[in-house]
């Protein structure tokens, strides 16, 4: 059983200090308030968090979907003792006041990033889950759903490849079946996937079709925007007739980025790129003097929004690292500090020579 989810020699080493204490070792297929469903070599078990996990929620320490788990399972509910370590995980900053660090899928091996090929279709959401999804150290595959919907798929293919720089762009269709095959080539067995995108872009219809059968409950769009509401209201992890695992999720409105630098840069490497011509190190690729990026930007071979794009996703790293480091806050103002006196002793120059 365990073997069919993923179980391996890896996770197997990893658990030697628990299997001496007499736990078992299970997988969290359904994770919900309270008690969470987790696959272990005897069967499906419903298992209560130990408080000290639950206390460790804004560190990410709780269990999530997709986690390998330590198991008591002589009392009554079993309990969980702990989580093994990830091998992959999705992170965003939680919504709400209290904040922290959300842990939304674990141990995933492909994420098949969702967007609909309706009027929603969104290429800065999809730089957004990109980031995420090289961050969390899998292996991102975009899919196009709807596309029996579509009047051009080519075409919007094509402009999604311009921004996923070689990732697989699969356009789909659970009402046809087109493009499903294409997803079942990186769903072999004992692999995880996990479904991200927005409510409305058909992530359990998908689930649904792969799988063969209702699983997943499926909603409408709404036709004044083209989005949908809500309808998956828990993270699964699912075995497919394949083999494969795959993990619907909750479609989400906001994705907080979570420590994601490195995944910013391999999203946006052609800018990054760019960046290294830039004349000074420190450039803010707005106003400054030889800025190879601007000066991209007004050759017309870099899109201004997916510059302002990469910007945004910028700034949300450095205002979360400032909150959490004053060091950072400081090296911050530092820099600003630098860029202004910069521009200022350039203007000035510029000015000298004119007046000569």
């Amino acid at each position: 059983m365990l073997t069919t989810y993923g179980w391996s020699e890896r996770l197997r080493q990893d658990f030697e200090p628990y299997a001496a204490q007499g736990l078992v070792p299970g997988r969290v297929t359904v994770q919900q308030r309270g008690l969470m469903t987790v696959i272990t070599e005897a069967g499906e078990v419903e298992a209560r968090p130990m408080g000290r996990l639950v206390k460790a929620s804004k560190e990410g320490g709780l269990p999530v979907a997709g986690d390998w788990v330590a198991i008591d399972d002589k009392v009554d509910p079993p309990s969980i003792h702990a989580v093994l370590p990830r091998a992959t995980a999705f992170k965003r900053w939680a919504a709400g006041p209290a904040g922290g660090l959300q842990v939304m899928a674990a141990n995933v091996d492909v994420a098949f990033l969702a967007a609909s090929l309706n009027a929603d279709l969104n290429l800065r959401r999809l730089e957004r889950y990109l980031a995420a999804a090289y961050e969390s150290g899998a292996e991102p595959v975009i899919v196009l759903t709807k596309a029996d919907a579509c009047a051009d798929v080519a075409a919007a293919v094509t402009e999604v490849e311009a921004i996923a720089f070689g990732v697989p762009v699969i356009a789909v269709s659970a009402v046809t079946g087109q493009g499903l095959d294409g997803l079942g080539a990186h769903l072999l067995p004992g692999r995880t996937a996990v479904l991200l995108g927005s409510s409305g872009v058909g992530k359990s219809t998908l689930v649904n079709a792969l799988s063969g059968h209702e699983r997943m409950a499926t909603g409408v769009i709404r036709e004044d925007d083209a989005r949908g509401r809500h309808t998956t209201t828990h993270r699964e992890l699912i075995l497919l007739p394949s083999g494969g695992l795959i993990l619907d999720t909750p479609g989400m409105r906001e994705f907080g980025m979570w420590d994601a630098n490195a995944g910013i840069a391999q999203t946006f490497g052609d800018l990054e790129a760019l960046a290294e011509g830039c004349r000074f190190r420190d450039c803010g690729h707005g106003a400054e003097p030889g800025c190879a990026v601007r000066a991209a930007v007004e050759a017309g071979t870099l899109d201004e929004d997916r510059l302002a794009s990469w910007r945004k996703l910028q700034r949300e790293m450095a205002h979360e690292r400032r909150k959490e480091d004053p060091l950072a806050r400081q090296e911050e103002r530092k820099r600003w500090a630098a860029i202004h006196k910069t521009s200022r002793a350039w203007i000035k120059q510029k000015r000298g020579g004119w007046e000569e």
